[in-house]
């Protein structure tokens, strides 16, 4: 039996990999290992570990790396320290095949790690491009990792002319439109009042039409984040409509969000927003399902966006160059700008939906193939 071991550093990691920790929970030739670190840990980031827990799976080990200050210095020692701490925790649970997902600095961390103990890597994600430092990343793991599961077309056909082996490069869309498929398909329902039970801020009427901000730092742009959020909340103060805002991942600058929100919070206590430090994927996907539009710069609106036919407001540099659907229009960090996208969207209404990211069975496409896929750990370039 394949030991399969998947490491969750964040709530993004986290949905973007649930569904094929499903399936290779209950494949009947692999063992599912998790191993869960960095901000999944913290309480100020949600407790992402406990609603793992609360999904029946369970840690085998936790790894506590994540350094405060939330700086590209900090990011880097960060990266550091999962790699002292992850090489002993394979040690100990000897995986045969360690998956890792997207783009974060908990990736690099993970593939370093099993790159030197000569564990074969898979990697979900890679081939797209983006702006900020993720990109680099996602190339340079890429590279490093034996199998491939990409998202989309163009991702494939990048990885591919990377030098990558076709015959390892599987296209099997994002596991997180598992989970979107999952849940649109029962209903679009199941919020009521007491999601406001949760966070701070205003309740309102979620019968009644309201727009979801979702928006994280950008590292190659540090020490701009607190002016881009604070951009992004006059503007949905300036429509007037009901807010339900996201604190941001805990990437360099993250800091500069989270300060940006805490003051305009303190400033405009009748702004009509409920502030989230974190959601369940499946309350995500049900209030993306239902809200008038999505803002900011969460891949998000690109991928489950696409897939549901939410409209969207992009903002900025992060989703750069990103495969995107109709649904999708893009502005700079400017309030007039994204004011007048939003109300755009809004008088347009829900999208047709797009499955450039999968068809919602990417979680057993990636366990099947983990189950008996034959890999060389000495790596050859193809051309």
């Amino acid at each position: 039996m394949r030991k399969i071991c998947v490491f969750i550093g964040s709530r993004a990691n986290y949905s973007s990999i649930k569904s094929a920790m499903q399936a290779i929970q209950v494949h009947p030739d692999l063992e599912l290992q998790v191993v869960v670190g960095a901000s999944a840990l913290l309480d100020r980031y949600g407790s992402v570990v406990e609603l793992i827990e609360k999904d029946g799976f369970q840690p085998l080990a936790r790894v506590h790396m994540l350094i405060e200050g939330e700086t590209p210095t900090t990011m880097a020692k960060s990266t550091g320290l999962g790699l002292l701490e992850l090489p002993t925790v394979f040690e100990k649970i000897c995986p045969d095949i360690v998956l890792t997902v997207g783009d974060r600095f908990e990736t690099m961390a993970t593939t370093l790690a099993a790159a030197y103990m000569n564990l074969p890597l898979a990697h979900t994600m890679g081939g797209e491009v983006s702006g900020t430092i993720d990109e680099s990343i996602r190339h340079a793991v890429t590279k490093f990792a034996h199998i491939h599961f990409p998202a989309c077309s163009e991702a494939r056909d990048r990885i591919v002319k990377m030098g990558e082996r076709p015959d390892m490069v599987h296209l099997v869309g994002c596991p997180r439109i598992d989970l979107v498929m999952e849940v649109i398909t029962k209903d679009r329902s199941g919020i009521g009042p007491d999601l406001f039970a949760e966070g701070v801020g205003e309740a309102f009427d979620m019968a009644k039409p309201f727009v979801m901000v979702s928006q994280h730092p950008v590292t190659t742009e540090f020490g701009e984040g607190e002016r881009q959020i604070t951009e992004t909340l006059h503007a949905v103060k300036k429509v007037g409509i009901p807010t339900i805002v996201f604190w941001p991942n805990a990437d360099a600058g993250s800091e500069d969000i989270s300060r940006g929100i805490r003051k305009f919070r303190e400033r405009h206590e009748d702004s009509g927003m409920h502030f989230f430090k974190n959601l369940s994927a499946e309350t995500y996907i049900r209030l993306m399902a239902r809200t008038a539009c999505l803002v900011g710069n969460s891949s998000s609106a690109i991928r489950e966006g696409a897939f549901i036919g939410t409209p969207a407001v992009n903002i900025g540099s992060r989703q750069e160059m990103r495969q995107r659907g109709h649904n999708v229009v893009d502005v700079g960090n400017d309030a007039a700008q994204i004011a007048d996208a939003i109300r755009s969207r809004m008088a347009h209404g829900a999208y047709p939906p797009e499955k450039i990211y999968g068809d919602g069975r990417a979680g057993k496409k990636i366990a099947d193939i983990l189950s008996q896929c034959q890999v060389r750990i000495q790596k050859r370039i193809t051309y």
